[in-house]
């Protein structure tokens, strides 16, 4: 019952801000050429749900009649947000551009705990040539909106950042032009992901109709986070699916107005899928206390090794150097023998997988866990409490992470417009292909790329 009443509300909101009016803006400094190429990403959306004919999702399902589609994208791994967004911009996998969390790993020194910074220069953060550096650098101009690991890039000409502030400059236009209050950008990081990606989507509109970018990243959030906290598969992330069908049209409307609809190609992608099927939590920081290699609380803890979860995987990393070879051997022997740990991979079958190779610290772990099905590992780093644990009945909140080669993870890809030919379709692609295809589609040369051009959803 709550989930339908959710459900129903969530429908509700998204009709009543749909209405919201938003003034179109003068359309003056535009994109410097005839091409344009946007790319929206609906955060978690599995290929299974694109192909359940059962979910209303009347204009994708158009835009893959008029245009492209493939039956799913394959995720780099860890299978998480912002590795693989950055492998769809660089062409890349996490062992080419550095990325491995939503964020770069952070060492507190010797034997802490390792943190995950999110707001890292961009330029330091990927370890890669982007497609909207190689647009940029070809005179093209560029845009994103709650795009990720693009934090104060020198290649975007306009943003509307993950988190806007009230000095930034398209934060103070859209203010201006009455399409945001000024508490809705200092509010903006408590507000509810659904109402962000409300600003968000009047941020991507504002843009497409004033600008007219020849690149635009756009990210849209709320799909991820219902299935995070009511599971993939349930009603409520049905509903968030129909939404953000929906928001496409306000995209495809955004085009039209702008009058650019013969020279722009629409990418609809998503990063990652998701599983809804935990009943086991693992707690591996916890197994740390137990066998000695974890002291301490809070601030105080001291440790020899640190686990950072990602749902469906882990990454252990050892904290104190002096006591490494050690540390290693007790870590293989304990988390080998723990349930619903499938695997621990060892930094020799890293290259196979696609992690970076492991440096002592440096920002790869020292081994990843692999989760069992039905397993995932607590994302709260908890240290103390039963080590595996039942879910409470009736819990079942979504997950990815898990490693790639799990067809739950795969994403999706929407090809439409320029470009484009109609009803054309591809089996299963890597992600790292969308840099490739963006690069072809744009004319600019992304050197160090590994994608391919998806040929067979191109014109002859």
């Amino acid at each position: 019952m709550k989930a339908r009443l959710l459900a129903v509300s969530l429908l509700g909101w998204w009709l009543t801000m749909a209405a919201v009016s938003l003034q179109p803006a003068t359309p003056s400094p535009r994109g410097v050429s005839g091409r344009h190429v946007i790319v929206v990403s609906l955060d978690g959306f599995p290929a299974y749900v694109l192909q359940d004919p059962k979910i209303p999702l009347p204009v994708m399902r158009r835009l893959i009649q008029e245009g492209g589609v493939a039956d799913g994208m394959k995720p780099v791994n860890p299978t998480v947000t912002w590795p693989n967004h950055t492998a769809m911009v660089t062409g890349v996998n996490s062992a080419r551009n550095g990325v491995i969390f939503n964020g770069l790993p952070v060492r507190g020194g010797d034997g802490k705990p390792i943190r995950i910074e999110p707001f890292i220069d961009q330029n330091v953060l990927v370890q890669a040539k982007t497609v909207y550096e190689a647009a940029h650098d070809a005179g093209l101009t560029t845009a994103q909106v709650a795009w990720v690991a693009i934090y104060r890039s020198a290649a975007i000409n306009w943003a509307f950042p993950e988190q806007p502030r009230p000095d930034g400059t398209m934060e103070r236009e859209m203010v201006q032009q009455g399409l945001v209050t000024g508490d809705d950008i200092t509010s903006f990081g408590d507000s509810p992901i659904p109402y962000r990606d409300e600003l968000c989507m009047r941020a991507a509109v504002h843009i497409i109709e004033r600008y007219r970018p020849n690149l635009l990243l756009l990210h849209l959030e709320t799909t991820d986070a219902i299935e995070h906290g009511q599971g993939a598969k349930t009603l409520g992330s049905q509903v968030a699916f129909i939404l953000a069908d929906r928001q496409l049209q306000r995209i495809l409307d955004a085009i039209e107005r702008a009058g650019i609809q013969k020279q722009t190609t629409l990418l609809v992608v998503s990063d990652h899928g998701f599983k809804s099927n935990r009943r086991h939590l693992i707690r591996p920081n916890a197994l740390l206390r137990q066998k000695g290699l974890l002291r301490g609380e809070g601030d105080q803890i001291d440790c020899d090794a640190w686990v950072v979860s990602l749902d469906g995987s882990a990454m252990v990393y050892v904290t104190r150097e002096a006591k490494r070879e050690a540390t290693l051997r007790i870590l293989k022997e304990a988390f080998t023998s723990v349930p619903g740990i499938a695997k621990v991979i060892l930094p020799d079958e890293y290259a196979q997988y696609g992690y970076p190779p492991a440096v002592p610290q440096g920002r790869m772990a020292d081994m990843v866990l692999d989760a069992a099905p039905g397993y995932a590992f607590s994302f709260k780093g908890e240290t103390t409490g039963d080590v595996v644990s039942d879910m409470p009945a009736g819990i079942s909140p979504g997950d990815h992470g898990y490693l790639n080669t799990d067809p739950d993870m795969n994403a999706i890809l929407v090809a439409w417009g320029a470009g484009i030919r109609p009803g054309s379709h591809t089996g299963l692609v890597p992600n790292i292909d969308v840099a490739a295809t963006i690069a072809h589609l744009l004319q600019v040369d992304l050197p160090g790329s590994q994608g391919r051009l998806l040929q067979d959803l191109l014109d002859k």
